[in-house]
């Protein structure tokens, strides 16, 4: 698999990885067995970018990583922390800090964790000098042997840019949001910060395989998150409305090489923007997780595809999402 820099981090990643949230809740019932099948259909397919966090299971993806007996050499496992207590910007301190991250390091069995990251964090502490200093002093203490921040807007990630310690930024692009692309990835490439890209199949939408008809669990949140109701709402569907991406994805269908499947296409889109170090799909299978490794197999898409899936988002998307994040 072809290998980029993770940015700040200095380590080589595959440019594929695994997104371990559906291992741990809220995408329906992922047992034991199955979520190792995953772990292990994925470094086998030359994935070597895990990406997990605290609140996902509550710590339950963590725990799974580490029974999971995966080999350690070239292996990156990031997680996440600052979601398990209230989002209030007065618990983002040094000593919650250590807190959480000996937490996840238990969690992970580790005594250094690759990468942590801020989750999504409270608006305010973005410009917050004192975070940022005790992210360092984490580094220094050898709990993190890096750090870098997920957001939900591109304002955000800016931000976080900005900020000279932060080794990466963890942003939702897929061909159903663009926005990223003209105002985040230049600066991220410009500051040497490496693009880890989420929610890239817009919470499965862009594998092809819904309709009008499809129901998910109760405990799946692409049931009870559509509007937003436990967390931000661009986290589910990408923030788009499940019928009008139903109408994009049909759009998107023909567009996609001979021999690929929908799905990775839309990772290929999102490998070919300059500046994209790693894309993290989730699976829920060993199939899944094979068949999203080998998007990074594809051929980069020509310039007339680009065009095509560009004219979907300005017919389709644009208006409903562009401003918000």
């Amino acid at each position: 698999m072809e290998q980029r820099v993770l940015g700040r981090t200095g380590r080589s990643v595959g440019v594929v990885g695994l997104g371990a949230w559906q291992l741990g809740a809220d995408w329906g019932e992922v047992d034991d067995d199955a979520a190792h099948a995953v772990l292990h259909a994925a470094v086998q397919s030359g994935i070597t970018f895990i990406d997990t966090a605290d609140v996902y299971g509550d710590g339950r993806s963590e725990k799974l990583i580490a029974a999971a007996g995966l080999p350690s050499a070239g292996l990156t496992v990031a997680t996440k922390m600052g979601r398990r207590e209230a989002l209030d910007p007065a618990n983002f301190t040094l000593d919650s800090f250590r807190r959480w991250t000996d937490r996840s390091r238990g969690n992970l069995g580790v005594d250094t964790l690759d990468l942590m990251q801020l989750h999504c964090p409270p608006d305010p502490v973005y410009d917050s000098d004192a975070v940022f200093e005790a992210l360092d002093t984490l580094v220094q203490e050898g709990r993190i042997a890096a750090y870098g921040v997920s957001v939900e807007t591109c304002d955000q990630a800016l931000r976080a840019i900005a900020r000279p310690g932060v080794a990466t930024v963890q942003i939702i692009l897929n061909v159903l949001r663009h926005k990223p692309v003209a105002e985040v990835l230049p600066a991220a490439a410009a500051a040497g910060v490496g693009i880890i890209a989420r929610v890239p199949l817009a919470s499965g939408l862009l594998s092809g395989r819904y309709d009008e008809d499809t129901t998910f669990a109760a405990d799946d949140h692409r049931t009870y998150n559509r509007h937003g109701e436990a967390f931000d709402a661009g986290e589910t569907f990408s923030g788009v409305d499940f019928r009008t991406g139903l109408s994009a994805v049909r759009r998107l269908l023909p567009l996609a090489p001979p021999g690929a499947s929908t799905a990775q296409f839309a990772l290929r889109w999102i490998l070919d923007q300059p500046g994209v170090s790693v894309v993290i799909p989730g699976a829920r299978n060993a199939a899944q997780a094979r068949g999203n490794a080998a998007a990074a197999d594809l051929a980069p898409l020509t310039p007339s595809t680009m065009d095509a899936v560009a004219a979907v988002y300005d017919d389709l998307i644009r208006e409903q999402v562009h401003h918000r994040w």
